[in-house]
């Protein structure tokens, strides 16, 4: 994360102002992500879109900018997939639960958002009411976030509200901060407690990524493509994810649509 406490206001200016347009590409192209899914559509044909999308809004793939070669431009994880899915060539059918991590770069620093959702109009209840209460526990999250609360405080309001929701709650993968770099400390666990961990001060960039899943949390990477994080159980994963300013009162999301 940038040092806020050793730069200048003019290059915490630049920053922010980079990452506000950013994150609004972000948010509008993940809106218009969501109209675009269809049933029968290829996790490669929607690759394929996206990519396209991000460079005609005057971004980058930030994804191409990864020492390991990641074969997409954006991580979209079906059903069973938790995070970090590749672009397959299967086809998504009605129902299927599909989860999309994009992370974008613009004039120097990085977005990052996701979100969770069924394919089509059918789906279980379960799952709809896993990727209800998963986003519902992102919005908590952020609203702890301001000058001087700690990332505990953000862990343990996600935790409350998974728990709550009986979700299993994803433990080894977490949030993080970013800016110029894609991934940055201080990492932001889905778990913890109130008045634990660093202590947030404005100006600083974090996104804060809720995981969850219907089985328990247990996971491991598909030896078949060496990225797609997928549930030991077979059970459904969730994923939702918001880029989030602090500012001097409290907290501006960067990654919302218009």
């Amino acid at each position: 994360m940038l040092n806020i406490t050793n730069t200048t206001p003019e290059i915490l200016e630049q920053k922010i102002t980079a990452m506000r347009k950013g994150g609004k590409i972000m948010g509008n192209l993940l809106k218009d992500l969501k109209d675009y899914v269809k049933p029968g559509m290829t996790g490669k044909e929607i690759d394929s879109w996206v990519r396209k999308e991000i460079v005609k809004r005057g971004a980058k793939v930030s994804y191409d900018m990864l020492e390991e070669e990641f074969p997409g431009s954006i991580c979209i994880s079906v059903n069973d997939e938790l995070v970090h899915g590749a672009p397959k060539d299967e086809p998504l059918e009605e129902g299927d639960k599909v989860s999309f991590d994009l992370v974008i770069y613009y004039d120097g620093y990085h977005t990052d958002a996701a979100f969770t959702m069924l394919v089509g109009d059918k789906g279980s209840q379960a799952v709809k009411n896993m990727i209800k209460v998963t986003e519902s526990s992102l919005y908590e999250g952020i609203e702890q976030v301001k000058p001087g609360a700690h990332i505990g405080d953000i862990g343990a309001a996600v935790e409350k509200v998974l728990v709550k929701g009986h979700l299993g709650v994803i433990e080894n993968y977490v949030g993080h901060g970013i800016d110029k770099e894609m991934h940055e400390a201080p990492e932001i666990p889905n778990y913890g407690k109130k008045g634990h961990g660093y202590k947030l001060i404005e100006g600083d960039t974090i996104c804060i990524e809720p995981m969850s899943c219907l089985g328990k949390p247990a996971n491991y990477v598909d030896k078949n493509d060496h990225w797609s994080v997928k549930m030991k159980d077979g059970s459904i994963g969730c994923h939702f994810e918001h880029t989030i300013l602090v500012t001097k009162d409290g907290y501006e999301n960067l990654t919302l649509p218009d």
